[in-house]
């Protein structure tokens, strides 16, 4: 494979760097971690910045050579994540442009590439993480709405979104994985209640969601009733194919930054963690040409394959492992929460965990790609 870039490649590269040389240092600082409102705004900002100056799709409509460069050169400039945005962009949009009929996605996707509204993701629940085809928050119809009622946990920006992709079971008899389906909910609707949970790290992205014979259009269903596990697929396809890859670029910018850091402090000088940077620097890299393949493979089939689960299995460890490696460079500074990559490596530890558990990936890689029986 020829990864080199290509003529029009490399005069986009040159264009984006242009533009982000000129465009950054006018941005607002961001705000504090803990002010949620104000961090949407920040995001949505950055956002519709991308939209007027014609950047706004490229998760969804650019090649993957574009695409790639686009992640790489907005990292490498330090440019703002998509944040709060993360949900719309990378899950519910991209799902929506496969699945949604042409009303929806006229509805829904052209507010999400302007930055003009937020998304969180309404899947896990108390009883329902790792085996997520367990769900029993309940929807049935009544007219030409849903009634929805029960509970999930774990909801990303869900005190700052408008809409929610809600998984329901709608046929309680049904096998599992065969009476569930997908709803656009809004978050505003009556009925629903919004907790933040706090973590490990002090951060509250994450929610509880409690919702109470909430309604819901029928209108608002993406696929068909009862289908909604394999529309499932597609948006955890995209979640763990494609959604994680400006994470790869970061990590590669730390690990250099940690390097440096080594050689200021001395720690440098041990063989034993000159070694270790050297393999998660060798990591990274394999990494980085599996999202290229990853993100290739998307373009060509529309969904990410299964392949997404061997790339969220490996990097989420190595970003353990990465991190761990910053605690032994920083040395006793590794216990002071306002040093570089600190709470970072706090936060690492959910990698493992979210968007489908590392057992889950293993469990997803040894049937669908190596093809061993499922387990008794």
């Amino acid at each position: 494979m020829d990864l080199s870039d290509t003529p029009s490649d490399a005069e986009f590269r040159a264009r984006l760097r242009e533009w982000l040389g000129k465009v950054l240092p006018t941005l607002p600082p961001p705000p504090p971690p803990d002010d949620w409102p104000g961090r949407r705004a920040h995001d949505l900002g950055w956002q519709r910045t991308l939209y007027d100056a014609g950047y706004a799709d490229v998760h969804w409509a650019a090649s993957p050579a574009v695409r790639m460069i686009f992640l790489e050169e907005t990292e490498r400039a330090g440019a703002p994540y998509v944040g709060a945005n993360f949900v719309g962009l990378l899950h519910a949009g991209p799902t929506i442009a496969a699945e949604g009929t042409t009303a929806q996605r006229e509805r829904w996707l052209p507010p999400i590439l302007r930055g003009e509204e937020v998304w969180c993701q309404g899947f896990s629940e108390p009883g329902a993480g790792s085996d997520l085809a367990s769900l029993r928050t309940r929807a049935w119809r009544d007219g030409d709405d849903y009634v929805v009622s029960g509970s999930k946990i774990w909801t990303s920006h869900a005190e700052v979104a408008d809409w929610c992709e809600l998984l329901v079971r709608t046929d309680p008899a049904a096998p599992r994985h065969r009476g569930i389906t997908w709803l656009a909910l809004r978050m505003d609707a009556p009925g629903v209640t919004v907790r933040p949970l706090r973590t490990l790290a002090g951060s509250a992205e994450f929610a509880e969601v409690f919702l109470d014979d909430v309604r819901v259009p029928a209108a608002h269903r993406v696929g068909e009733e009862n289908d909604g596990w394999r529309v499932t697929m597609v948006t955890l396809s995209f979640e763990r194919g494609t959604a994680f890859v400006g994470e790869v670029v970061a990590c590669r910018r730390v690990l250099g930054e940690l390097a440096r850091e080594a050689r200021r402090n001395g720690r440098w000088d041990d063989p034993v963690l000159r070694r270790r940077l050297g393999l998660l620097d060798a990591e990274f890299r394999a990494l980085w040409r599996l999202t290229q393949w990853n993100v290739s493979a998307a373009a060509a089939g529309g969904v990410p394959g299964p392949g997404g689960s061997v790339f969220k299995l490996r990097y989420s460890h190595a970003r353990q492992e990465l991190y761990d490696a910053a605690a032994e460079v920083l040395g006793d500074d590794a216990l002071d929460l306002d040093r570089p990559w600190v709470l970072d490596r706090l936060s690492s530890l959910s990698y493992t965990i979210a968007a489908g558990t590392s057992q889950i990936q293993r469990t997803i890689v040894a049937e669908r790609i190596l093809g061993l029986p499922r387990g008794r």
